[in-house]
């Protein structure tokens, strides 16, 4: 199979180089100016921070907890909906998601603890003194 860039004709893979060299350097020169600015912006932004600092650190602290506080008050009142619904869709008999695993977890619990219970019963029977057992 032949190289793709040898088949296009040679005016093609020069238009293509300089598209790529224009963009390219279009991109670099913004990323420095960018990088100027943001340097440029500290500097005249240090010493601002500095002399507010006393006020800045509580106050952007305060806030992030107030915004914590809300977002997770609000997640968990959604969650708390969200099972409060599927509870009531569960015993109105409408099978919301994971319905039937629930059911069987529930009938493997109920199986165990009726295995558990006679084998005490069994366990209970077998350890009694022969002379002490109850009328």
């Amino acid at each position: 199979m032949a190289d793709i860039r040898q088949q296009q004709p040679l005016s093609l893979q020069v238009v293509k180089a300089a598209t790529a060299v224009t963009a390219g350097g279009s991109l670099l020169v913004l990323s420095g100016l960018t990088l100027a600015g943001t340097v440029i912006a500290l500097a005249l932004a240090t010493p601002l921070l500095v002399i507010f600092s006393p006020v800045l650190v509580p106050a952007g602290i305060t806030v992030f907890l107030l915004v914590t506080g809300f977002l997770s008050s609000g997640g968990f009142g959604v969650a708390a909906l969200s099972v409060l619904s599927w509870i009531y869709r569960y015993v109105t008999g409408k099978n919301p998601p994971g319905a039937d695993q629930l059911d069987r977890a529930r009938q493997k619990l109920a199986l165990k603890a009726r295995e558990m219970k006679e084998r005490a019963e069994q366990y209970g029977q077998q350890n009694i003194p022969a002379g002490s057992q109850q009328h």
